[in-house]
């Protein structure tokens, strides 16, 4: 036998990586009991909706990261190219969403014709039909008979009633507008080189149609705009996995939370019931904790009744009026803000937190493609083997796209360890541990000793 040149080892140990963390994600499904889901499920897998799914998250990232990077080998450079632009799924999933289809096509599991589909949702059904075929393609609707389409387990996060796809309805309706003027941002002279919050893409589409609120006044004051980006925030989470942070750091060696940004509950709601001896104290704006006591009072009363949860309003640019707890924690905050606004959170909470306190930064993580020998760091985060880019190329693809987002958004953006260290550095802080929880990390920080 021949024997392999450099790129043909190089195509031979993507294949090994594919199979190997295939075969993983397999076992992951069948430990439920559940065996592994089908392409025309109608209904979710157990494991679609658990709350620790970091060894199956593990094992999609190398899938991706490896798969993707063998298809740009192998595929002519013309066809992956414009495979990127080729990409109307976004537009495609927005008439999902605004149309209902899957909440219709939720009352015909059997399927449902394109006429009576057209009909229910009052849209032409040539048009609804060419939709519908383009996400079919991707696994999200199955067609089952000529002009006969029925959900599947994809299509069901569309579902209005579905926190992902809230979260995939403020994408497609809203991001991608401010996606569309980027070029021009960057070449503008006021945009181009601001790292201010009032200078983001979004703030230059809006000022065009003549809207001059921040994004923080819209979501206030428009009632249906305001529930899908806080039912969106939980999407984002359960998109991300953000939940396995409650099984992965030691809580039960706490006896105090502060949530900082803590909106409704949603981290802090569960984090009291898997942990009912924490003392938790949820800290928001004024008309956020309102919601919050609703939150409460609906999934968790007991921590109300029993004084194990407090609701305190406050603006954490001010100073933090909860003192010397164990943890304060904050969720997906930082990467909202630019550097500046960033440290100031920080040097707030570092003010209140005592001698023993620690401060708990979950956000993703970005990490470079290439890396210089020494020259960062890594402190836990996982490196991808080779010959797979080490941060795993298109198995990071979500993390990198919320970084797009939140400078699209907010001129803000998700920050690698080092920017991250260097800012809490600059706030007294020093990091201690790193949580790798794949698509987010969880970054413990200490008050630094002098």
């Amino acid at each position: 036998m021949a024997e392999l040149t450099e790129p043909e080892a190089k195509l031979e140990a993507l294949l090994g990586i594919i199979n190997s963390s295939a075969r993983q994600a397999i076992a992951e499904y069948k430990k439920t009991g559940h065996g592994v889901p089908s392409a025309d499920a109608t209904t979710f897998h157990p494991l679609d909706m658990a709350t620790d799914t970091l060894a199956l998250k593990k094992a999609t990232r190398l899938l991706e990261g490896a798969y993707h990077q063998l298809s740009a080998i192998l595929a002519p450079p013309q066809h992956t190219v414009m495979n990127f632009v080729f990409n109307y799924n976004w537009a495609c999933t927005n008439v999902a969403l605004r149309a209902r289809i899957a909440d219709v096509l939720e009352q015909h599991p059997e399927g449902l014709s394109v006429d009576r589909l057209a009909d229910a949702v009052d849209l032409d059904k040539s048009n609804v039909a060419r939709v519908l075929r383009a996400l079919s393609l991707m696994g999200c609707f199955k067609e089952v008979e000529q002009d006969v389409f029925a959900n599947t387990r994809l299509s069901l996060i569309l579902k209005s009633t579905n926190n992902t796809g809230c979260y995939a309805h403020f994408h497609s309706r809203d991001i991608s507008k401010y996606a569309g003027v980027l070029y021009e941002t960057m070449i503008d002279q006021e945009f181009s080189r601001s790292h201010e919050v009032d200078k983001s893409p979004r703030v230059f589409a809006c000022r065009k149609e003549g809207m001059e609120d921040s994004f923080w006044e819209v979501i206030k004051n428009d009632d249906e705009r305001r529930d899908i980006f806080h039912r969106g925030l939980l999407g984002h989470s359960e998109m991300l996995g953000s939940a396995t942070v409650l099984h992965q750091y030691p809580w039960a060696d706490k006896s105090s939370v502060v949530d900082i940004g803590s909106g409704i509950g949603s981290f802090s709601i569960p984090l009291a019931k898997m942990f009912p001896h924490l003392r938790i104290t949820n800290h928001d704006l004024p008309e956020v904790i309102v919601q919050a006591q609703d939150a409460w009072e609906k999934d968790a009363p007991e921590a109300l009744i029993n004084g194990r949860v407090e609701l305190v309003s406050n603006n954490f640019f001010e100073d933090i009026p909860v003192a010397g707890k164990d943890v304060y924690y904050l969720r997906h905050i930082i990467h909202n803000w630019p550097d500046a606004e960033a440290t100031m959170i920080l040097r707030n909470i570092r003010k209140a937190m005592g001698p023993n306190s620690v401060m708990l930064i979950h956000d993703c993580v970005l990490f470079h493609t290439f890396q210089e020998p020494g020259g960062g760091t890594t402190d836990g985060l996982s490196v991808a083997p080779e010959p797979m880019l080490p941060n795993f190329g298109a198995g990071s693809h979500r993390v990198y796209q919320t970084d797009l987002t939140m400078w699209f958004l907010l001129n803000s953006k998700e920050r690698t360890l080092d920017e991250l260290k260097i800012i809490a550095a600059t706030a007294g802080l020093v990091l201690t541990r790193v949580y790798d929880l794949v698509e987010t990390a969880a970054l413990e920080f200490r008050i630094a000793q002098s």
